[in-house]
């Protein structure tokens, strides 16, 4: 397993994710857009940071980067992806998962941790924890409003493909514990296929036991299933 981590011009968060890949025993290699995916690529993370600045909107113009016609056509195949915060921003914008990330609704940028809320555990990117299950993570985002038309976000429900909504401590999903206007609470979903998944907040912030809490370790590990 070699996972491509892609950079663009303002990713800010591949190190980091190369850096918890690998201390899970996962083979990372920081791949330059220019440069296309490696032949020996077999998952592909998109990170965070600002690409190109968020100009337009965030993630629109990675979007049409060249090689996103590679990793669609790998996904396409069964490839696993990732999309972490800018990383889902671009494959929303790409596609590769449904709705959109719009302005947070307290309209300004929020970093923070939260509590989100396992919804289906039947995931490559969710099949360490149990449904239901609550995870702190953090985010760190001014565009991470879930924005999605209420007969799409039925359809979602419907096909089991929102991954994690944001809750209290408690796993309560209440507007209190939405940090930022989600449409439905949510914080994660699949594409049309599983092996497709874009989340806003960061897993590969907390992974490194060295640094604290763990509880990302899991999203990460979808790449091993």
């Amino acid at each position: 397993m070699t996972v491509a981590v892609v950079q663009f011009g303002g990713s800010n968060c591949d190190r980091d994710a190369e850096r918890a890949l690998a201390h899970l025993g996962i083979d990372a290699e920081l791949v330059w857009h220019e440069d296309g995916l490696p032949d020996a690529a077999s998952g592909i993370m998109l990170p965070g940071g600002f690409s190109y600045g968020d100009y337009l909107r965030a993630g629109a113009i990675a979007a049409n980067s060249p090689i996103m016609a590679e990793v669609r056509e790998a996904t396409e195949k069964g490839t696993p992806l990732l999309g972490v915060c800018n990383g889902a921003q671009i494959g929303s914008e790409s596609r590769l998962t449904p709705g959109a990330f719009t302005t947070n609704a307290s309209a300004r940028f929020q970093c923070e941790r939260v509590h989100v809320r396992v919804e289906n555990a039947d995931t490559p990117w969710t099949a360490a924890y149990d449904e239901g299950e609550v995870v702190e993570l953090p985010i760190a985002h001014g565009e991470g409003r879930f924005e999605v038309t209420d007969d799409h976000l039925e359809e979602l429900e419907r096909e089991d493909r929102i991954l994690f909504r944001y809750c209290d401590e408690d796993g309560a999903v209440t507007p209190e514990a939405n940090p930022n206007g989600s449409k439905g609470n949510v914080a994660g979903v699949a594409g049309e296929r599983e092996n497709v998944a874009v989340l806003m907040p960061h897993p590969e912030r907390i992974t490194l036991p060295d640094i604290g809490e763990t509880d990302g370790q899991g999203i990460l590990r979808g790449f091993e299933n």
